[in-house]
């Protein structure tokens, strides 16, 4: 198992990093693609790459570059511009990105991935293999979201949280973060006394600050959604540097103060795991009782129905839902082992009266210790 990295320059020292790189990053001031910014970038990487590292990038920007030859003057309106625009700025993005890595003699691999990609055994596994084809032949993967047919019930969310994904899926031994703006700050830049915080050891530290980040015209994510993803990742073994793309050079090179260094402060999950607890899109919520809670934390046990005392939502067996204190604390994640009708019928019950009233075979967790991930305990939305 990869042990927590100590430093930025132990970890950009290391095998394998995941690099994404934001839409705000690439657009330039006319809202079209940047072939400058983008050339930028792939220099940078190409430099780190040279002394023997291994470099899968994670790009936004197709929609960006989808928005000209559509006639669109700003961001898609509707879902079917946003996957007309992905559909038509694919190529254009592969394009620009094959142009200048063929410059230095490097060759680029489009890789569009869906959720399906990383929580399915079969074809997490042929993703896995892909791109370890592709980085054992010198070529640098590029991955995007598949959003020519994402939606917004089927989708990552944001390439934040699919950068962090990836960090799993190929076993990275870092994460940068590229945006437009050069690391977190305690409060919103420009007001008196925020700073710049150049490494965060613990989230408690974060869960104090008033963290907040402006979306992008063209982007989906934001400050927010970038320390989401920081959490997804250092919280199971890897550590991540959020920094500006401008900055990439200095970034790669391990320089003490660029960007924001968040320490690896748990063990890896897997892939599966690491998308229930940290990805997947709630559909409900079960509300548990203080010794539900501690058995599912502490005890590392199943949540039975006994233990549950409200549900909310509307889902079906094998959704993912969050389980929470009636205070609004999130303890876990977990998929459903009933759909909510059933689920509100059997909260509250033992074993032995589940059985009674489901019949034979019928009794069974609310949650399964296999199906669940423990959280940092925290009221921000599940």
């Amino acid at each position: 198992m990869t042990q927590p990295a100590t430093s930025r320059l132990e970890m950009v020292g290391r095998k394998r990093l995941v690099i994404k790189i934001g839409s705000s990053a690439l657009v330039g001031d006319d809202g079209q693609l940047s072939r400058r910014r983008l050339e930028t970038l792939v220099d940078g990487i190409v430099r780190y790459a040279a002394d023997g590292h291994e470099v899968v990038l994670v790009s936004s920007g197709a929609q960006a570059a989808g928005l000209e030859p559509l006639g669109l003057k700003g961001r898609p309106k509707t879902l079917a511009q946003a996957q007309a625009a992905a559909s038509v700025g694919q190529g254009r993005l592969m394009a620009a990105y094959s142009a200048a890595f063929a410059v230095y003699g490097r060759g680029v691999g489009q890789v569009l991935l869906t959720p399906a990609d990383i929580i399915q055994r079969p074809r997490y596994r042929n993703a896995l293999r892909v791109l370890g084809e592709l980085l054992h032949r010198g070529i640098t993967p590029v991955i995007n979201e598949n959003d020519a047919v994402a939606t917004d019930e089927i989708r990552f969310g944001d390439n934040d949280r699919l950068a962090a994904l990836v960090a799993h899926l190929v076993r990275a031994d870092g994460l940068v973060l590229l945006t437009d703006v050069d690391g977190l700050y305690s409060a919103p830049p420009g007001r008196p006394g925020s700073r710049r915080i150049t490494e965060v050891t613990a989230f408690d530290q974060v869960e104090a600050m008033e963290v907040t980040g402006r979306t992008s015209a063209l982007g989906t994510g934001g400050m927010v959604a970038k320390v989401q993803a920081a959490a997804m990742a250092s919280s199971s073994g890897i550590p991540v540097l959020l920094a500006s793309a401008a900055q990439a050079g200095p970034s790669l090179a391990g320089e003490p103060d660029v960007g924001t260094f968040f320490q690896a402060t748990g063990r890896r999950l897997t892939a599966r795991r690491m998308w229930l607890g940290y990805a997947a899109t709630m559909r409900g919520a079960l509300v548990v009782d203080d010794g539900a809670a501690h058995a599912i934390t502490d005890g590392k046990r199943s949540l039975l129905a006994v233990g549950v005392v409200a549900v909310e939502g509307d889902f079906e067996a094998g959704d993912p839902v969050a389980i929470r204190l009636a205070d609004g604390t999130v303890v876990a994640r977990g998929l459903a082992g009933f759909g909510t009708a059933e689920m509100i019928r059997v909260m509250g019950l033992s074993e032995a009266e589940m059985g009674q009233l489901l019949g034979p075979g019928g009794a069974r967790p609310a949650v399964h210790r296999d199906e669940l991930v423990t959280q940092a305990r925290s009221r921000r939305p599940a």
